[in-house]
């Protein structure tokens, strides 16, 4: 169930992770390649619409389609639920008949019937025998107006509307989840904008560095204090700079174009503004499981099924309930046949003339329903594989929140590490310069400090993001993320939350 739930963004991850190991690779060190016949620029694209991560994600919860869906099919079950308890409304209806037909043997009481027992017509009155007027048509008509008013249902109305209002929880909680998926997928998106700025930045320190080696290095050529090769060298260290912080730039709009997908806007791209939000103090692991326990929408929603399934079997059950109900009716009447005494009705039956009224109690048991019986037993069968998911469930929302928990642990440990290779890198790459610019240095060594420095930074970069992310994917599997995330859209039932499954 909670791996469904992923399947909506995993297109959108594929292209974070494509995006971001481009931007990797481009600073690595690489065979040097031939020197563009000019220095790349800009792109001239307005630049995007800038949002903070709150007001994005609150504008998600407003806009995304895939929220307002699950919202509207949460009204759609809750409008649903409302259709069992309509039974205790009266039900009103008109009629208006006009015949022509034989009168042999007709004249008989109208009765009221009842789908779970037949009432044969009896009739008593004329009987023709012979000749040609048995089958002689005569006029009958009727105007009648009546309804029914449930009394006393014994229980199977209350039933009906239980499980109707189970669908509504599991709707509820697939909506939650739905939000949770949505606001994850804007937190990373967001994240990815931050680590592809942050690459770019590199790329671009990468490339001014470069151009300032290729400077000298033609200054010492043509000075005769350096070789040719030199010159070469940095020319394809720059050219290569040049096409990283190209490719560099596109991704950063591949970014910016995901989150503005992610949060639902139609703009090109959404950049980023401020700082990249910090992460806050984490639980520990058993106190993120027990949380998950209690608040995991995947896990709700499983549970909500089960309890669906159990309160659709006790309903199935209560249609063999009896029913208890009251009738009326105010009709005006005519038949044409020649009567046994008395006058014949007005215009020969061909106006309801004669009026009459009926007030009755029904009462109906079916006693004994087979196909009843045949659902119910399905209806059971059902509840253990519910129970079965719910047991899914549970493992794949506790395998989540390990997951995500030591992937965050592993990214947050590694940060100080890739801080100490920067402050390595760095200062490898001043003493090379020096030497460089002392004339003890080559263009190799040089070209390696700076590869050295630039991964490094690249490494400090990605590294921030996937503490993010890891800190984001803790968070959806805690029903909650980085940000607040309180959901005004959405309404849980207090006698749903929390409750455990006997």
């Amino acid at each position: 169930m909670l791996a469904r739930s992923r399947l909506s963004s995993s297109k959108r991850l594929s292209e974070l992770a494509v995006a971001l190991g481009a931007l990797a690779s481009l600073v690595m060190v690489r065979p040097a390649q031939a020197a563009p016949s000019s220095e790349s620029e800009p792109l001239s694209l307005p630049p995007p619409r800038a949002m903070t991560l709150p007001d994005a994600l609150a504008y998600a919860r407003a806009h995304q389609p895939a929220i307002v869906a699950a919202l509207s099919r949460v009204s759609g079950a809750r409008e649903a639920a409302e259709v069992p308890r309509s039974q205790w409304l009266p039900r009103v209806g008109v009629t208006a008949q006009i015949f022509a037909a034989t009168e042999n043997n007709s004249t008989a009481s109208t009765v009221v019937t009842m789908p779970e027992v037949d009432i044969p017509r009896i009739g008593s009155g004329r009987t023709v025998s012979g000749g040609s007027a048995q089958w002689n048509p005569y006029g009958s008509t009727l105007v009648a107006a009546g309804g029914t008013q449930e009394i006393f249902d014994f229980g199977r109305i209350a039933a009906e509307s239980a499980a109707a209002d189970a669908k509504v929880e599991i709707a509820t909680q697939s909506a939650i989840a739905r939000q949770i998926d949505i606001e994850y997928g804007v937190q990373e998106a967001y994240f990815a904008v931050y680590a592809a700025k942050g690459v770019l930045a590199t790329a671009e320190g990468a490339y001014h560095r470069s151009r300032e080696h290729r400077d000298l290095a033609q200054a010492g050529v043509g000075s005769g204090l350096r070789s040719p090769i030199e010159l070469t060298r940095a020319t394809a260290d720059l050219a290569r700079y040049d096409l990283g912080r190209l490719r560099a730039r596109g991704n950063v709009q591949v970014a910016q174009s995901v989150l503005a997908a992610s949060i639902g806007v139609s703009d090109i791209g959404i950049d980023t503004t401020g700082d990249m939000p910090q992460v806050t103090e984490l639980p520990t692991l058993q106190q993120a499981l027990d949380d998950a326990s209690r608040r995991s929408p995947w896990l709700l929603e499983a549970l909500a099924r089960v309890k669906q399934q159990e309160r659709e079997t006790t309903a199935i059950r209560a249609e063999m309930r009896p029913n208890l109900q009251v009738t009326g009716t105010i009709s005006g009447r005519s038949g044409g046949g020649p009567p046994t005494s008395g006058d014949q009705g007005p215009a020969n039956g061909w106006a309801p003339g004669i009026p009459n009224w009926d007030v009755g109690l029904l009462l109906s048991w079916p006693l004994f329903d087979g196909t009843i019986n045949a659902r119910a037993n399905a209806s059971a069968r059902l509840e253990d594989a519910q129970r079965a998911d719910l047991e899914v469930a549970r493992l794949t929302v506790t395998a989540a929140v390990d997951k995500a928990y030591v992937q965050l642990t592993v990214a947050r440990d590694t940060l100080p590490g890739l801080q100490r290779a920067i402050e390595g890198a760095t200062s490898n790459y001043a003493q090379a310069n020096a030497r460089f610019g002392g004339g003890l240095g080559n263009a190799v060594e040089l070209a390696d400090a700076e590869a050295l420095r630039t991964d490094a930074e690249v490494q400090l970069a990605l590294g921030v993001f996937e503490i993010a992310r890891a800190r984001a994917a803790l968070g959806r599997a805690l029903a909650g993320g980085i940000a607040p995330t309180a959901m005004p859209t959405v309404e849980y039932t207090p006698s749903m939350r929390g409750f455990t499954h006997e």
